[in-house]
């Protein structure tokens, strides 16, 4: 079972800021004149209204209290956007990096590239083939095509008997033309 100081020390340690965003939460302040809600700007405003009307009606000690008051908020403040300003500086500086890597490997692959198509012998080379000789040798290591066995090669393979066509309907005869003596010309229109 647990006793109830460990219960409100919990509770307590709940309220502490945990180095999140300072800038933007809300603070209750229990200053001299009661309680101060706000954003620690809004804090520090009040506070040093609080000051000026101190300092206004000749009580120094109060205008004191209350631009310490102030300076405490204006601490966490700065140091709140400190540390802010400090993780978008390294976000920054991690992103330049990551970038100048990417644009480095960018300029490695396009080098290998330029230098692959520049370059002809790291090109990939045709098989080159002497056909002036008659006949491939067993020893080449070439296979006979019929392009180097010349035209004997072609005579003896036969190509496939071609299918025989339907006959086609005969034309009609065209009717001659008395006027010119033209067999071609059409005839004229009644």
């Amino acid at each position: 079972m647990r006793s109830s100081k460990s219960r409100s020390r919990a509770k307590n340690n709940r309220n502490r800021p945990s180095g999140g965003n300072v800038v933007n939460r809300v603070f209750d302040s229990s200053g001299p004149e009661g309680k101060v809600r706000g954003t620690p700007q809004q804090i520090i405003d009040k506070y040093n209204q609080l000051a000026r009307d101190a300092q206004l009606s000749n009580d120094r000690v109060a205008a004191e209290n209350f631009q310490q008051h102030a300076e405490h908020y204006l601490r966490m403040l700065s140091e709140a956007q400190r540390e802010i300003e400090a993780r978008r500086e390294e976000q920054e500086r991690q992103n330049r990096e990551r970038q100048a890597e990417r644009d480095r490997e960018r300029a490695e692959r396009q080098e290998r590239e330029a230098a692959r198509q520049a370059d002809p012998a790291e090109a990939p080379q045709p098989d080159v083939m002497d056909f002036s000789a008659p006949e491939a040798t067993p020893e080449s290591g070439l296979v006979e095509t019929p392009e180097n066995k010349g035209a004997e090669a072609t005579e003896k393979k036969e190509k496939p008997a071609r299918k025989p066509r339907a006959p086609r309907k005969p034309k009609a005869a065209p009717k001659e033309d008395a006027s010119t003596g033209n067999d071609d010309a059409p005839e004229a229109a009644e």
